[in-house]
């Protein structure tokens, strides 16, 4: 069952002529070493071709984080490795003609370390949006498990019969 839906989906995509609006997730890693000023011109160059080409419908803005595994990438004279990155995301609508040409700008930009862009839906972007939001609660609210542990054990050896 499942396999017709995904050979459905794929003669929808060979069938589009680039005249009818889909929704694009476009998800970015931007490198680690750029000055704040310039991540967020960054991100801001993004999104203004996104917006030029489609319409927005959610985004969050670039934070730093530690990547699951290294990334390395040739440049010029050398191959750079990055273990943390500024990662972002962005939600349009555009048609097949413009999203060709913002995958196009988004791999000529050199800030830019590793992108990926799905089609994906609006419910699915609000999911996304609500998950962050979540995330960043939890991560403002959860305690220091080292922190605990250690005070813990400090009180466990004050009570403890020596």
């Amino acid at each position: 069952m499942a396999k017709n839906q995904d050979e459905e989906v794929r003669a929808d995509e060979l069938e589009d002529t680039g005249s009818e609006p889909r929704i694009y997730e476009l998800g970015f890693h931007l490198d680690p070493e750029l000055p704040v000023e310039e991540v967020k011109r960054a991100y801001q160059a993004i999104r203004d071709s996104i917006t030029e080409k489609g319409t927005l419908v959610a985004e969050g803005e670039p934070q730093m984080l530690q990547l699951a595994y290294t990334i390395s990438r040739q440049e010029t004279a050398s191959r750079r490795d990055f273990s943390s990155a500024y990662f972002s995301w962005i939600v349009y609508e555009t048609t097949a003609e413009n999203h060709a040409d913002i995958i196009k700008r988004a791999g000529a930009d050199t800030r830019i370390v590793r992108f990926i862009d799905l089609l994906t839906n609006k419910d699915t972007a609000r999911h996304a949006v609500e998950m962050h939001e979540l995330f960043a609660k939890t991560q403002k609210r959860a305690p220091e498990p080292e922190v605990a542990l250690d005070a813990e054990l400090d009180a466990a050896l004050e009570n403890a019969v020596v």
